[in-house]
């Protein structure tokens, strides 16, 4: 099974720009589609971006767009999420995950079941 390990969290402020980079282990990421969710304190986990796994085809909330770009390296392996212009109401833990290999790119949480451990992103005012 595909291991993941996120990157690249930290604290930022308002208006700063963050990258999350998720290293893929154990098999190569080549044909899976991948996600960005986030948890805040006391919330549920959402969706943050997906793209698909030759990387031409992104997906991104209505929160995100515009200021959030999700990418991949699929020669090293990882994707990535580059976070501009970050808000406060950004800060959270930020999870990458992924399915199986061909399986559709998908905005739902319940359709990944392979998860990172987390990175912790806090933006401060």
């Amino acid at each position: 099974q595909v291991q993941l390990v996120e990157s690249g969290g930290g604290l930022v402020q308002a208006g700063g720009s963050l990258r999350l980079s998720c290293a893929a282990s154990r098999h190569t990421i080549t044909n899976y589609a991948m996600g960005w969710f986030r948890q805040a304190p006391g919330k549920e986990r959402e969706f943050v971006a997906a793209i698909n796994w030759s990387g031409t085809i992104p997906y991104y909330a209505d929160s995100v767009k515009g200021r959030f770009i999700i990418f991949r390296e699929n020669g090293k392996n990882t994707a990535h999420l580059q976070m501009n212009s970050l808000k406060p109401e950004d800060t959270a833990v930020y999870y990458c995950a992924t399915s199986r290999p061909w399986a559709p790119t998908a905005t739902l949480r319940d359709a990944y079941d392979v998860w990172g451990q987390g990175t912790q992103v806090t933006v401060s005012s």
